[in-house]
């Protein structure tokens, strides 16, 4: 059976440890302060999975209002399921939590964005109901350099 639960300092271990699955280098101590930042904004829940006492899955997401439509949306900001727990439901799960957290706060609707390589995890969002509707393009912001203005 799977438990989801809110995401607590206690849990930065397995949270980087999900990360790095990802791709995604954080160490405990800075997961640990993230965890804390996003719980006090109110509008950033992160839940884990746990089964039998392990953490096996991790989704992180974002609530916000945007100029463009009428009511709230949810932005999944990361899913993540153990390499060794995949394929048995709990990605699924996680995503179902997130669409009632959604519901319950009135959003309109609830997207993702994914990496492009990422084909088995853009087949499982298609299976559980998302559609592609969009190219998200990105560039790093440019870092202030010593006596720059």
């Amino acid at each position: 059976m799977i438990e989801i639960r809110a995401c607590a300092v206690a849990d930065a271990v397995a949270v980087s440890a999900l990360l790095e699955e990802l791709g995604y280098v954080l160490p405990v101590s800075r997961a640990s302060e993230h965890i804390r930042q996003l719980a006090g904004t109110g509008s950033d829940p992160v839940f884990v999975a746990v089964a039998d006492g392990q953490i096996v899955g991790l989704i992180a997401s974002h609530l916000c209002q945007m100029l463009q439509y009428e009511r709230p949306i949810m932005r999944v900001t990361a899913l993540v399921v153990d390499l060794r727990a995949r394929r048995r439901g709990v990605g699924e799960q996680l995503m179902r939590h997130a669409e009632q957290v959604a519901s319950a706060a009135g959003c309109e609707f609830v997207e993702l964005t994914s990496a492009m390589g990422r084909a088995e995890a853009h087949a499982f969002y298609r299976r559980i109901g998302y559609e592609p509707n969009s190219l998200r393009f990105s560039k790093r912001a440019l870092r202030r350099r010593k006596g720059d203005c």
